[in-house]
This record gives C-alpha cells, sequence and structure tokens, in this order.
C-alpha cells in the first residue's frame, strides 16, 4: 500500500477521532470501511499509534479514543474533564483526576512541555506533578489549573512541621 494511501487514511482516521466517540478499534474499524478504505485491525492499532491516539476514561464511565488538537495540553484533557482539582504545597503539585484518567493527564502534561515542571507520575486517579524550581509549585499549579479547567488550590503548607 502507498504511503499516500496510508496517509490520507490516517487523516480519515484522526477526523474521526475528533468528531465521533469511539470506544472500541472494532467500531473505528468499521467506520474506516465505510469509508472506503483498506484496514485491518492491526493496520488501525499501528496508525493510532503512529497518530499518537490514546485511550482515555470518560468522566461518566467508559472509555473513548482521542487524538490531540493544537491546544496547550492537546485539547483532550481539557476538553474531556478529566481532572477534578489541583493543589499544591511548597514543593509538589498534586491533579487529581476521574478514576483510570491519571496517565493520560500526566501524559498530556508531559507532552507539552510546560515550563517549570520536571516531571510527573501518575497513578489511577492522581498525578504528581514536580516543579522545576523548589519554589515553583504554586504558580505551576496555577497554570496546570487554568490549562485543565480546574480552579487551583493551594494545600496548607507543613501543617504537621509546625506541631513538630
Amino acid at each position: 500500500m502507498s504511503e499516500r494511501v496510508s496517509d490520507r487514511r490516517r487523516e480519515a482516521v484522526a477526523r474521526m477521532l475528533r468528531g465521533g466517540r469511539f470506544a472500541t478499534q472494532e467500531e473505528l474499524l468499521r467506520a474506516v470501511l465505510r469509508e472506503g478504505f483498506r484496514a485491518t485491525q492491526a493496520t488501525l492499532s499501528r496508525d493510532l499509534a503512529r497518530m499518537g491516539a490514546r485511550r482515555v476514561s470518560r468522566p461518566g464511565g467508559g472509555t473513548v479514543y482521542e487524538i490531540g488538537d493544537d491546544g496547550p495540553l492537546g485539547g483532550g484533557a481539557a476538553r474531556a474533564g478529566l481532572a477534578t482539582s489541583v493543589s499544591a504545597n511548597r514543593s509538589l503539585v498534586v491533579v487529581r483526576t476521574h478514576p483510570g484518567s491519571a496517565p493520560a493527564v500526566a501524559r498530556a502534561i508531559d507532552l507539552a512541555r510546560i515550563g517549570g515542571v520536571l516531571g510527573t507520575i501518575a497513578g489511577d486517579d492522581t498525578v504528581f506533578v514536580a516543579p522545576s524550581r523548589e519554589r515553583g509549585a504554586a504558580a505551576l499549579a496555577a497554570r496546570l489549573g487554568e490549562l485543565l479547567g480546574v480552579r487551583a488550590a493551594r494545600a496548607a503548607a507543613a501543617r504537621g512541621a509546625a506541631r513538630g
């Protein structure tokens, strides 16, 4: 198959993902075939990987495939309402998400290459974001809250330290 046909198929898949909700590769494959492209599930799987598509949890339950857009976080994480809160203490930002959504949010943050982010660690519904500067957590939390569409709150700093 020529590279031009593959590119056109991937463009069609990207358009479909931006315009609809596909929970499985089988659903998406049926749509690709209806568009007149020849493809197998294995071909579609490779296309999705090459395009950076991912399965994300929906706030109401279930998962769908999505592909990023040109927004600062690829648009998907904020648009899908995956984050529920952002908070920070003096040295760490914590992003809470709907169950199963933390890996997608962490990946979006990593791929966005936001200034001030050293790295992320994702669990199931929590992302730890390490600021690159020791005292940069509050500003970073505010920026992430803005990008993710949630209000950032500052955690009470060192509650236990004062009680010593």
